[in-house]
């Protein structure tokens, strides 16, 4: 390997010319400050090439496609969608070191906290953990070293984050019972550490991740750029971008704007619906079946009902309003909607229309965007109801709520319960 590598030389990036420029400026400015050794700061003439910062892009099945047809990464800088991410983690579920991974997707920190968190500062019973110190490699060797004031921070915990921690506890304890009988135990004082107890040094734990990212399967991503799925998922969530920043431990909320928030597809579409949906329009529709919900189907005077649409090739949706998704239809309308999202508005107004009609009481509406798991892309859930047989509220009383996506299992539920 070294015979190999005879001759070559790894590429300098711009970023990297400006961060050792910066640091011989820094030297030569206390040199010329303290000790009067230079009559000039030579490093400030440097010209040196712009840095572009690298935008962070999605892994998309069009650019998965072409890496495996290619080999080529779209750019430096690439995160795994949520479905990707959830496929490593069952992938790495029975690895040494499946907390340390869960960490890093979850609350993000950098490699070199990970490396130098001492075991006191973890409080899985609390449910949380202090970053207080990081470790830094030069030239392979290893520099324990406090964070930047900014850094120094402590992230709380889910309980599915202290579960996970509590069992990669328990295995080195189980570990540390087996090596010290064989004297070979290496007490490092680390919540992270080899099966020997070993310190984990920060450059291996990027090798190995390189390594089990290969052996998964999956596009390409570097250890670093955890800290970008991380941000990314925080923000699908809808946390506010202040929380992403001091969980990720910047100076200000501008840097993990512009670094670490590549926006999912997911939050692309949800970002574009909301802003659609913040006018109320009117969505035309034909009636093929009147909607008529039997006083049978009302249990203690309530019926939860779904609207479930079938899309054809000229953008027109056929929506069915059920009592559950394998009854027959209770009415059904016919629309030219160009989204699902305007179908939801045909639905909604249809049903409102009619239960007007009808004297019926709608105590909840609600948008679900999803597809039925039986019926594959097929048949889209555009919304679901819950009717009383009062009195009609009015307009005004129509306030759609939010509602997790349901499938058939959840209809069937709920209709039970009501």
């Amino acid at each position: 390997m070294r015979e190999g590598r005879r001759g070559l030389r790894k590429v300098t990036s711009a970023a990297t010319m400006h961060r050792i420029n910066d640091t011989l400026s820094s030297a030569i400015t206390w040199g010329m400050k303290r000790e009067e050794a230079f009559s000039r700061n030579w490093a400030r003439l440097v010209e040196l090439p712009a840095v572009a910062r690298p935008k962070p892009l999605v892994w998309t099945p069009e650019r998965v496609e072409h890496w495996k047809r290619t080999g080529e990464k779209p750019g430096p800088v690439m995160v795994w969608t949520p479905e990707q991410t959830g496929a490593f983690l069952d992938f790495v579920r029975d690895n040494w070191l499946y907390d340390l991974w869960h960490t890093f997707i979850f609350l993000g920190p950098r490699r070199g906290e990970m490396c130098a968190l001492p075991v006191q500062e973890v409080n899985l019973a609390a449910l949380w953990l202090r970053i207080s110190a990081q470790i830094v490699g030069v030239a392979y060797r290893l520099y324990g070293e406090a964070p930047k004031a900014e850094s120094v921070r402590t992230l709380n915990l889910s309980d599915e984050s202290a579960e996970v921690l509590g069992q990669g506890r328990a295995k080195r304890d189980k570990a540390r019972e087996e090596w010290s009988s064989a004297k070979a135990w290496v007490e490092s004082d680390r919540f992270f550490t080899h099966e020997n107890g070993e310190g984990l040094h920060p450059d291996w734990v990027s090798r190995r991740f390189k390594r089990l990212v290969e052996l998964s399967g999956l596009p390409p991503v570097r250890l670093h750029d955890l800290r970008h799925i991380s941000a990314s998922l925080s923000l699908l969530q809808g946390n506010d971008i202040k929380v992403v920043q001091e969980r990720l431990g910047h100076s200000s909320r501008q840097i993990t704007s512009d670094t670490y928030t590549s926006v999912l597809p997911e939050l692309a579409r949800r970002e574009t619906e909301s802003m659609t949906s913040v006018i109320p329009r009117s969505v035309p529709y034909d009636v093929l079946r009147q909607l008529e919900l039997p006083q049978k189907l009302f249990n203690d005077g309530m019926i939860v009902v779904h609207a479930d649409a079938v899309r054809a090739r000229d953008d027109a949706w056929t929506i069915s309003v059920k009592a559950r998704h394998d009854d027959r239809p209770l009415g059904r309308i016919k629309t030219a909607a160009a989204s699902q999202e305007r179908a939801a508005q045909a639905a909604i107004q249809w049903v409102r229309d009619r239960c007007k009609e009808a004297g019926l009481r709608i105590l909840s509406a609600a948008k679900v965007s999803g597809h039925l798991p039986e019926s594959g892309n097929r048949l889209h859930r555009l919304a679901r109801f819950v009717i009383d047989s009062g009195a009609e509220m009015g307009l005004d009383g129509w306030t759609p709520v939010p509602v997790s996506p349901s499938g058939p299992e959840a209809s069937e539920r709920d209709q039970g319960v009501a």
